[in-house]
């Protein structure tokens, strides 16, 4: 659903109205089904004043009211609770009762208007995602240049970083770099943001041409690599495109009330 969200989010320019997703984690026969209340705040929400991308999904384990979230911004955090859907690196636009009443939070988004919508689906499919653990090896980026693939995010550790010692991730890096494939971090923490600056390890991967993601989700940067490699195989527009906020998925300051909303 996360994936979907993002995906709409960057393929629908000049949004002018609301379009909301939503789904429920209990199957309609079962006594804590949850689908219920889903769809009344989702209808509710449809016809509100809030044009954007949202998942509205339920916000407690209860039926108490659903939360209005930004479609670059929410991610499933559980396999089973009804409340797994979570704002990630920034707050809900908003609460939604089943009533219809809405309570902003987030006073960040776009309202309705007179726009014309336009829909952009020009997407790249060789882009993958690509996860750092202890003892992982560079060799398997051999498989992306041989398969001419054309990005890659990388789910590096804390502030992001991968293997630069007995195994060196750097060179490999370096290799597809030149043979320009795009090379992405994104934390693989969830919450906080890159800095390539701290430790110089991140400055070395920086200097060799990795793009720093901010506050970006891997889902979501997977998304956007793919619209923007859709539109421009160059370099240095592909640099700005994915550290321009083009859909809220970059907070540009972060917000302590937001980590495990």
């Amino acid at each position: 659903l996360h994936y979907t969200a993002a995906a709409l989010s960057f393929m629908l320019k000049n949004l002018s109205k609301p379009v909301v997703l939503l789904g429920s984690q209990r199957s309609s026969d079962r006594g804590s089904a949850d689908g219920y209340l889903n769809l009344i705040c989702g209808a509710y929400t449809a016809i509100s004043d809030i044009s954007e991308v949202v998942v509205v999904m339920h916000g407690t384990i209860n039926d108490d009211y659903c939360l209005i979230n930004r479609g670059t911004k929410i991610r499933k955090m559980h396999t089973s609770r009804r409340d797994a859907f979570r704002p990630i690196n920034n707050l809900p636009i908003g609460k939604i009762w089943k009533n219809g009443k809405i309570e902003i939070i987030n006073k960040d988004y776009r309202t309705r208007s007179n726009n014309e919508i336009i829909l952009d689906t020009k997407m790249e499919n060789k882009v993958s995602i690509i996860k750092i653990f202890p003892g992982s090896q560079p060799e398997i980026l051999n498989y992306y240049l041989e398969h001419d693939y054309k990005g890659i995010i990388i789910e590096a550790t804390g502030l992001g970083h991968v293997p630069l010692g007995e195994i060196n991730w750097l060179p490999k890096i370096k290799e597809l770099i030149k043979n320009n494939v795009t090379i992405a971090f994104a934390s693989q923490t969830v919450y906080g943001r890159l800095h390539p600056f701290v430790y110089e390890p991140a400055r070395n991967l920086w200097k060799a041409g990795v793009i720093y993601l901010e506050d970006m989700m891997s889902e979501v940067a997977y998304v956007k690599l793919s619209y923007v490699l859709g539109h421009t195989q160059n370099k240095e527009e592909i640099k700005k495109m994915m550290l321009t906020n083009l859909s809220g998925e970059i907070t540009e300051k972060s917000d302590v009330d937001t980590f495990l909303y």
